[in-house]
This record gives C-alpha cells, sequence and structure tokens, in this order.
C-alpha cells in the first residue's frame, strides 16, 4: 500500500471519529460512522489473501447493518420527539435498538462473532486499529446517551461478554483470537457501568486503550501470531518477553498492575449500587480471563531461563517498528494502580 493511500486512509479514520464524537446530530454522526467503515476496509482486505478478503466482507455487512440500525433508531426517536438531537433520546424502543447497534459495532456479546474472524483475518497492525482506535466513535455515542440507554439490557449484554469473552479464550491458540476475545470480556465490564458511572466507563476505556496497544505493540515487536511462537520469543528479547507477561498479567487484572483498577472500581461501585449478583458475576469471569493470560504467559516464558545464554553477543533483536508509542504506554499499562485513592 503507497504512502498516499495510507495517509489517506489513516486521515479518513480520524476525521470519522472526530466527527461522530463532535456531532450532535444523528446523520452527522452515522456519517462519522460511515467513513470509519469504509476507511478501514482497504486496510484489512491489503493482504490480497481470500482470508482478508474474507475478514473485510465480514466487517462490511457487520458495521452497515449496525450503522443502518442506528440511523433506524435514530429516526424512530425524531419521528415520536421531533428532535435528532444525541442527548434526547428519549424513546424506549429507540434506545433498546441503539443500544443493541452500538454492541453489534463494539463487539460486544451476543452480536460479538464477527470480530474474532476479522482480527485473525487481518495483519497484526490493523487488528490492533479495530480493537483501539474503532472503539471510540461507538463509545462516543455511549457516552452521549448514558442517561437513557436501558441499564438492564446493558448489564446482562455485561454479564454474557464477560463469561464468553472468558470461556471462550481459554481453547484459543492465535494471539489475535486471543486478544479479540480479551476485547469482548473488557467491553462487558465497560457496558457494565456504562449507565451507572460514566466517569469509571471513561478511566476504563483510556487503560483498556492503554494495555491493548502495549500488547499489540508486543506482538508486533515479537512477531508472535500463536502461542508457539511465543515460547520462542524469548532468545529473541529477554527483557521484552517479560514485560509482554507483565503486561498480559495487566490485561488480566491481577494486582498489584494497572488492569486490576478498573475492575475494582467497577465491582465497587457495582456493590453500591445493589447490582451484587452482576459484580458477583463479573468477578467469576475475571478469573476465566486471568487463567488463559497466565497460560500465554507461562508459554511466553517458560523458555526463558534455559535459552540465556552467558555470552557477549547482542541478542537478535530487530525493532521493525516506532517504539515511542510503546515507552509511553507501556509504564501506564503496568504501574497505574497507586493512584486510585486519588481517582475516587
Amino acid at each position: 500500500m503507497s504512502p498516499t493511500t495510507t495517509t489517506i486512509l489513516i486521515s479518513s479514520l480520524a476525521t470519522g471519529t472526530i466527527i461522530t464524537a463532535s456531532s450532535h446530530h444523528w446523520l452527522m454522526a452515522w456519517v462519522g460512522l460511515e467513513m470509519n467503515t469504509l476507511a478501514i476496509i482497504p486496510m484489512i482486505s491489503k493482504q490480497h489473501h481470500p482470508r482478508a478478503t474474507e475478514a473485510a466482507t465480514k466487517y462490511f455487512l457487520t458495521q452497515a447493518a449496525a450503522s443502518a440500525t442506528i440511523l433506524f433508531s435514530s429516526t424512530t426517536n425524531a419521528w415520536q420527539t421531533g428532535t435528532w438531537d444525541i442527548m434526547n433520546m428519549t424513546n424506549p424502543t429507540a434506545n433498546m435498538l441503539l443500544t443493541m447497534a452500538i454492541a453489534m459495532k463494539l463487539g460486544l456479546a451476543p452480536m460479538h462473532f464477527w470480530l474474532p474472524e476479522v482480527l485473525q483475518g487481518s495483519t497484526i497492525e490493523t487488528a490492533l486499529i479495530i480493537t483501539t482506535w474503532q472503539k471510540l466513535a461507538p463509545m462516543a455515542l455511549i457516552f452521549m446517551t448514558s442517561n437513557t440507554l436501558p441499564t438492564t439490557a446493558l448489564l446482562t449484554m455485561a454479564m454474557i461478554s464477560t463469561l464468553l469473552g472468558g470461556w471462550a479464550g481459554l481453547n484459543q491458540t492465535q494471539t489475535r483470537k486471543i486478544m479479540a476475545y480479551s476485547s469482548i470480556a473488557h467491553l462487558g465490564w465497560m457496558a457494565a457501568i456504562t449507565t451507572i458511572m460514566p466517569n469509571i466507563l471513561t478511566l476504563n476505556l483510556v487503560l483498556y486503550l492503554t494495555m491493548t496497544t502495549s500488547m499489540f505493540y508486543m506482538l508486533i515487536l515479537l512477531n508472535s501470531k500463536n502461542i508457539k511462537d511465543m515460547a520462542t520469543s524469548s532468545t529473541t528479547s529477554p527483557t521484552t518477553t517479560t514485560l509482554t507477561m507483565l503486561t498480559l498479567l495487566s490485561l488480566g487484572g491481577l494486582p498489584p498492575l494497572t488492569g486490576f483498577m478498573p475492575k475494582w472500581l467497577i465491582i465497587e461501585e457495582l456493590t453500591t449500587q445493589n447490582f451484587t449478583t452482576t459484580a458477583t458475576i463479573l468477578a467469576l469471569s475475571a478469573l476465566l480471563s486471568l487463567f488463559f493470560y497466565l497460560r500465554l504467559s507461562y508459554s511466553s516464558t517458560i523458555t526463558l531461563a534455559p535459552n540465556t545464554t552467558t555470552t557477549k553477543h547482542k541478542w537478535r533483536f530487530k525493532p521493525t517498528i516506532n517504539t515511542t508509542l510503546l515507552t509511553t504506554t507501556l509504564p501506564m499499562s503496568l504501574l497505574m494502580l497507586p493512584i486510585t485513592p486519588m481517582i475516587c
């Protein structure tokens, strides 16, 4: 893909997200979402491989259906209320349709089936964009309409997503599919707190983006596409392998790493609001996710000790990406927990 084409596509991605996040009219929000979708399609299918074409087709059909549902829900609300204002979604039917459409755009269960397949058919760099930047526009809509979205539906989808994200990730060997189910589980945690405490939703989203970006950059550096690649990565760079293990544990929510902070705050707030059943299910589902993170961490470090040498030769490690973003996000993904008392 030529630099000019890449620049146009990335600019379109950024512009679409900004248009959606800054809109007050549903039609402009829909335009931003469509720009996002149309810009990411060539990036998914740039490999010219049948698997990439299949992933691009699945992504396009899913996102087009979700965008059409958003337009239908906003039209229904405008028919009843006479306004296209995003902040004025008062029709219950329109709110339920909007919730389903945004869940489909994000990959929340039970509308999650497209996400693992699309990530598996994409490159790791494109998978990084899909699991991070592409979540911003739908999350902006969720944040703007959080006062009117149905709490029961969101809590139900949150429980299904966290359970399914942990359960389905247990049997995976491909790192991109593991990150897809990790994304589904994390989005479930965010959905659980959406209508109760939007500030914690924002914090969770920021930390999710930070940890996921760090993890994908590690996978790119180590060129790890499956667990077998992770098992041999320690001979490439022991330091990077160790940091990868810590990032995985942070994604799993193991204290005292950063990933524990949003889970702690969400469970505390759900318990305070008397959603104890939901809080219990979310806490138990975190154990499922933590299991496959631990398995991946174990596979990446199991060969670390036997393969280290005392020679003075440099490790066979050639960075293939700009590591500036990694050095920014990695400390945040590992060391943010001590600031929790100041946030509370």
